[in-house]
């Protein structure tokens, strides 16, 4: 997968309904600026579109996962059996969307906890990263983090304090960002990023949600994940092309089953 690779949009959303009109455009125009797209689930229906769509592009791969909003779901026996089969799917490459979301408060917030612990189990019993969300929930996402012990995976789409960007370093998370790096009020977060490791940043979309600077309040594609990942480039005061050589290679890193999910798909 990683042949013609420039730039992965880490966390993108394809198979929302959003795209149901433009969808293979829009990959193939992701596709044709060496784009490469991770689609992650937020529900049993959604994973089970996001490993078909990783099937039929051949540049996509999947996580699967149910998204605190959704927290009951992943106590079901159903849950267990579908998510539990497609862990092994070789073109999932992680566990997610899960975590905790104590801003919309959707979910009842002990189901939420549970939810994320049961899915950390099954990323862990895989040997797979995790895709988390967290919002407004950073002292229980840490707390629930160490106490499953599985650590290997990203906080998508960052927008936390400095002391949860620390200690997310501290137990090895990578730290993804979006859109909202490249927006005005987006100092706090360039400011954050010139702190994490090199080596510990991705970049995503988070489509069709948080369209960059300039395309804010637009639907979001794949293809502008190069808004962010060269305002991070710019952060960093380094040269784009190798900054975005070192995010392909970060995104790899923790999704290994990149390199061996095998080119597959229609396109």
């Amino acid at each position: 997968m990683s042949r013609g690779v420039t730039l992965y949009d880490s966390h993108c959303h394809l198979q929302d309904p959003a795209f149901d009109l433009d969808r293979d455009d829009l990959y193939r125009m992701a596709e044709d600026a060496g784009i490469a797209v991770i689609i992650p689930g937020y529900s049993l229906v959604s994973s089970d579109a996001a490993v078909g769509l990783a099937h039929r592009y051949r540049g996509a791969a999947a996580a699967v996962g149910v998204h605190p909003h959704e927290a009951s779901e992943a106590l079901t026996t159903d849950a267990q059996v579908r998510l539990g089969a497609l862990l092994y799917d070789p073109k999932v490459v992680a566990v997610g969307e899960i975590g905790l979301d104590y801003y919309r408060d959707l979910s009842p917030r002990d189901t939420q906890r549970e939810a994320f612990r049961r899915q950390l189990l099954w990323a862990r019993a895989a040997g797979l990263p995790v895709s988390v969300h967290s919002r407004d929930a950073e002292a229980d996402t840490l707390a629930i983090l160490r106490e499953v012990g599985h650590c290997e995976g990203v906080l998508h789409c960052f927008s936390g304090s400095d002391r949860f960007l620390d200690a997310l370093l501290d137990i090895g998370f990578y730290i993804s960002v979006a859109g909202p790096i490249t927006f005005k009020n987006g100092e706090k977060l360039r400011e954050q990023v010139k702190g994490v490791p090199r080596e510990r940043i991705l970049v995503e979309t988070d489509a069709p949600y948080m369209a960059p600077h300039p395309h804010r309040g637009h639907k979001n594609r794949p293809e502008w994940v190069v808004y962010t990942a060269g305002m991070v480039a710019d952060v960093l005061g380094e040269d784009r092309k190798k900054v975005f050589a070192e995010l392909a290679s970060n995104t790899r890193r923790l999704f290994w089953r990149l390199d061996m999910g095998a080119e597959g798909g229609d396109r």
